[in-house]
């Protein structure tokens, strides 16, 4: 890709715009967007309505999955020219799991300057209202839409011990609900969040044998746009102790009675209770 000559050359934006609720645009957004002259977006249907929305009136470039490549060219165009370009999904930040990071990634190469203007996120807004401690995350975005391939997705994510964040339409909805419990079992604790910041924005924490059922029993339940929230699997404990560690319990043994010894031994060694106890039960049964 060509680099910029000795011009004044414009910034490209990437500008975060609402997931449902038009008053989630942040001020700096809105500035930006009513200043620029030309807006990459996602589907200009969809932006014409923000934009009318804060009386703005950009020219606008369609910037889609299909033609990300061949957009990317005309936009450095312009922004070579010194244009100013605002990059748009139709909600959300762009480039996650939207159109938007070929361009990005376009115009870095080029030498252009890139501007992110950060706000709302279904990812982090799902994430917010989960109330899962966890601070590590996986964003999976949309799993396969066959039920073989997507079962086989799912299980290959069944010993993630992050969250697992994932998008979802409302006709695949259920089916999804489905494999995931069969894929990581009705106990795994989940959070579906249904149409957030819109209308009819629903919230609901619970297991995976719990919520299924709640949907399937609720039609109102399977429409909309979704984010479903996955807690991570359990840490895995060693199933055997360290060699250092046997050999700690071995000498305390030794000298001192068997609750005793694992009470010290866990102390020294770090080494789970319950498995340091089942072990000094076996060697005091080899004893005798």
């Amino acid at each position: 890709m060509a680099q910029p000559d000795n011009r004044t050359v414009g910034t490209l934006y990437v500008v975060a715009t609402p997931i449902g609720n038009l008053q989630d645009l942040t001020v700096r957004a809105r500035d930006v967007l009513s200043r620029v002259t030309l807006l990459a977006a996602e589907d200009t249907r969809v932006s014409s309505g923000l934009m009318r929305h804060i009386g703005a009136q950009p020219r606008m470039l369609a910037v889609h999955e299909h033609n990300e490549r061949a957009a990317a060219e005309k936009l450095l165009q312009h922004l070579q020219a010194g244009e100013d370009v605002a990059l748009v999904s139709d909600a959300g930040t762009p480039g996650i799991s939207d159109p938007g990071a070929r361009v990005v990634a376009a115009m870095h190469q080029a030498g252009v300057r890139v501007e992110p203007l950060p706000g709302p996120s279904a990812v982090v807004t799902a994430l917010s209202a989960s109330g899962f401690e966890r601070t590590a995350f996986r964003f999976i975005g949309f799993l396969p839409p066959k039920h073989n391939a997507r079962l086989e997705a799912i299980r290959a994510l069944s010993d993630a011990t992050e969250l697992l964040v994932l998008y979802e339409a409302p006709h695949r909805i259920l089916d999804c609900m489905q494999d995931l419990l069969t894929g990581l079992g009705a106990a795994r604790e989940v959070v579906v969040c249904r149409e957030l910041t819109k209308t009819f924005e629903t919230i609901r924490r619970g297991t995976l044998g719990e919520l299924l059922p709640w949907m399937q029993a609720d039609p109102n339940q399977q429409r909309g746009e979704f984010v479903i929230v996955l807690d991570g699997a359990p840490e895995r404990v060693s199933e055997g102790l360290e060699e250092e560690q046997e050999r700690v319990l071995q000498i305390l043994l030794a000298e001192l009675p068997v609750k005793q010894a694992v009470a010290l031994a866990t102390r020294i060694s770090g080494a789970p209770r319950n498995l340091l106890y089942s072990r000094a039960l076996e060697l005091k049964a080899q004893e005798d």
